[in-house]
């Protein structure tokens, strides 16, 4: 049996990163596709539970180094109990964000570093990577029109982060997007939701081409 192929989605706040994970699964699903759809930080007992601490921290929060330590450790137990024996049992798995969200958020934005990012991840997942990242972009306008469309003022830990940082996060992604084109498709995010569909169908379709389907 083949190994399934690896598809994560990144970007900023607000972007529609999980309605388009939800799209695409269906759209594989109708070529004969089975697709895990799974999300960061969670997809195991173990990671959402990690997930509620990070997103409604106790005190004062969490700083970037002990952030980094977290997701780095819910991602571990995510690759080793579910993306890794999916990948292995031939399903593709996509997943809303995975560890560009933490070279972005807290490696870049957080002033932690790519390497120190990058090290926490080889040594806890064993420096697994997708076979495609799909980013969704917009401007940073946009981006702050979507915030506050869809949080109000009801923010987690993360997403109530003032502008500055939700800026230098996006200019992140696209900086990786640029660095790593094989790897990274970005796509943009205005649009109706179909019409951003339609751009991550693109982007898959040599994906989807190899396996024959």
């Amino acid at each position: 049996m083949s190994r399934g192929k690896f598809i994560a989605f990144e970007g900023g706040e607000g972007m529609g990163k999980s309605t388009q994970a939800r799209l695409l699964q269906s759209s594989l699903a109708e070529r004969g596709i089975e697709a895990v759809l799974t999300r960061e930080p969670g997809g195991t007992p173990g990671a959402e539970a990690i997930r509620e601490m990070l997103l409604h921290p106790p005190g004062e929060g969490w700083g970037a180094e002990a952030e980094a330590l977290l997701f780095a450790a819910a991602r571990a137990d995510h690759v080793h109990r579910l993306i890794g024996p999916s990948l292995g049992a031939g399903k593709w798995v996509i997943c809303d964000r995975f560890v560009d969200s933490s070279r972005a958020y807290q490696g870049y934005a957080g002033e932690l570093g790519d390497e120190k990012v990058r090290a926490l991840h080889e040594i806890g997942s064993r420096g697994l990577l997708p076979d495609l990242t799909i980013v969704i972009g917009a401007d940073s306008e946009e981006v702050g029109k979507r915030l506050r469309a869809r949080d109000g003022d009801n923010s987690d830990a993360i997403g109530g982060r003032d502008e500055e940082y939700h800026t230098s996060v996006n200019a992140a992604f696209d900086a990786f997007a640029q660095a790593e084109p094989v790897r990274f498709a970005r796509v943009e995010g205005t649009g109706s939701v179909e019409e951003v569909q339609a751009r991550v169908m693109t982007a898959v379709s040599a994906l989807i081409g190899s396996t024959g389907q």
